[in-house]
């Protein structure tokens, strides 16, 4: 089969290669891949910003697909279901987070196309625990969003949940922010969303997503946008998406005293200077959010199924598989907000 492999460490080393079609033993599921979602940290691999653990690896971890084979221990899906996967491959299962189903926090996890080779290839294999059988009226192009999704769950409604009464700050409007903004007016929480300038057509689709108010940092007064519509006091939750480091410290000063800054974006260095004045004078809670786990599943499925999530605003353009290079300089430059790439474009069963 063919796929996007990321044959060793350092900037690009990346080609489209045949490879053996992945073997299906025990607990393991094989997929038709339908659609891979391009995410920041494919793109942190691309430029040699991210330690891959393990090369050659096949990219990708966001995906939908058609189940095509199962091992003998399977159990959850069958051949014939149309299906989208959590990106935990293998644990080690007896953890204190294990115990619990904090995959995301295992230290011996190996995350599909981190550690195991990922989706952006005509077949995947994943294991049956990971499997989430999608509900009739979810796409597959909507199912291939469904980890961002699930992330961004996990930022909302696990570590930093909010309410109607809330108002929150969310910085950076790309997929992360837009899917971010799309829960928040679900139920209904005040919502600023900022960017710059290169931004401005992202931020447009932010307002017709249902921004209250979107902002400009670099031609607006964020500060005075922020308190104008708090009476003064500030935000009471921030979720930055925009993993700069800029926006994060533009942002601490104007959540209101005892709220909370969660974090949802990667930042490109492990290390960096935070406005830590904020957090101590203004006893602000800053909290982590890594990855998404089996609890955030189902309420991202539960959001694209009911219509919360706008496919045709967040999917920007498909590019197929032998074009995936077209699909990562599109996304560098900052030219689409969500690329697909379609791993079986000729495959009518998995166009929709």
């Amino acid at each position: 089969m063919e796929a996007v492999v990321k044959s060793e460490a350092g900037y690009d080393n990346m080609s489209i290669q045949e490879v053996p079609v992945p073997e299906v033993t025990g607990d393991r599921v094989l997929l038709k891949v339908a659609y891979t979602g391009i995410c920041g940290t494919d793109i942190h691999t691309f430029k040699g910003q991210y330690a891959n653990a393990v090369t050659p690896l096949v990219l990708g971890h966001e995906f939908s697909g058609k189940v095509v084979a199962v091992g003998p221990d399977v159990t959850k899906v069958k051949p014939g279901d149309r299906v989208t996967s959590e990106t935990t491959f293998n644990t080690c299962g007896k953890c204190v987070y294990c115990q619990a189903g904090e995959y995301n926090l295992c230290e011996n996890r190996e995350g599909i196309g981190t550690k195991a080779n990922g989706s952006m290839a005509n077949y995947v294999l994943t294991r049956d625990e990971s499997c989430h059988i999608l509900p009739d009226n979810v796409s597959y192009k909507m199912a291939a969003m469904s980890e961002p999704l699930a992330s961004c769950v996990h930022a909302m409604y696990q570590k930093t949940p909010f309410t109607l009464h809330d108002t929150l700050l969310i910085m950076g409007p790309g997929p992360m922010g837009l899917l971010s903004l799309q829960i928040a007016k679900e139920i209904g929480a005040f919502t600023i969303v900022t960017g710059i300038t290169k931004d401005q057509e992202r931020l447009d689709i932010a307002k017709e997503l249902g921004a209250d108010l979107i902002v400009n940092t670099q031609t607006e007064d964020l500060a005075k946008v922020v308190m104008d519509a708090t009476n003064g006091v500030g935000v009471t939750k921030v979720y930055d998406c925009s993993g700069a480091v800029p926006a994060v410290n533009a942002a601490l000063p104007l959540i209101r005293k005892g709220g909370t800054f969660q974090q949802v974006g990667l930042f490109a260095k492990p290390m960096n200077e935070l406005d830590e004045r904020s957090i101590i004078q203004h006893e602000i809670t800053y909290r982590g959010s890594r990855s998404q786990n089996p609890y955030d599943w189902p309420i991202a499925l539960h959001l694209e199924s009911k219509g919360a999530i706008d496919q045709e605003k967040m999917v920007t353009k498909v590019f197929d598989l032998e074009h995936w290079r077209d699909a990562f300089e599109a996304m560098m430059a900052g030219q689409e907000l969500k690329v697909l790439i379609a791993s079986n474009p000729d495959d009518p069963d998995l166009a929709d």
